[in-house]
């Protein structure tokens, strides 16, 4: 049933902690793992029906100012397969970026385009990080309140590692390019 980016299990995960519309998820993804996950609408929504359709979710009909909406329930079930597939091995941990992509292969636009490269992700990066170091501060002031909060913690303090990482190689990168 897992498909291959583990959409169900993040899905599942998240309605593990409560219960949500689609439209919920998505907002919680764009927020809260959108530093290292992502999904569409058009993902989201065929994956909650198999997970419907297997028994590893429940829907519900209810109407909020006016709204027809669907919230969605983790069963016994569902929380039992996430609970599985939280103790298997790591399947595949992978880096995708455009960026490197265009660096891999700049020897044909020339060194000004890789920097102008750089610097687009050097810019997105500095806008970011001051997100991560924030959700540290929220996060070590509410620690001891939920268990969760210290997986969430871990999860962001590699992000602001990953990322303070990412400004030095920018700044790296840029000077190695000045010198050609």
């Amino acid at each position: 049933m897992a498909n291959e980016k583990k959409l169900d299990c993040v899905i599942l995960g998240l309605l593990s902690h409560e219960d949500l519309t689609g439209y919920e998820i998505k907002k919680r993804m764009d927020s809260y793992l959108k530093f290292f996950w992502s999904a569409s609408f058009g993902s989201i929504y065929p994956t909650l029906k198999e997970l419907v359709i297997n028994k590893l979710v429940e829907s519900s009909k209810t109407n909020e100012n006016g709204r027809d909406k669907i919230v969605y329930t983790i069963t016994k079930r569902g929380l039992s397969y996430l609970k599985n597939w939280l103790q298997l091995p790591v399947y595949k941990d992978e880096l995708r970026y455009e960026t490197l992509l265009k660096l891999f292969f700049g020897s044909e636009a020339g060194a000004e385009a890789a920097i102008a490269h750089i610097e687009n992700f050097e810019s997105k990066i500095k806008e970011e990080l001051p997100l991560l170091l924030n959700a540290v501060k929220n996060l070590e002031n509410v620690i001891n309140e939920d268990e969760s909060h210290l997986y969430y913690l871990l999860t962001v303090t590699f992000g602001v590692k990953v990322f303070t990482a990412y400004l030095e190689w920018c700044e790296e990168a840029t000077n190695y390019l000045h010198l050609l």
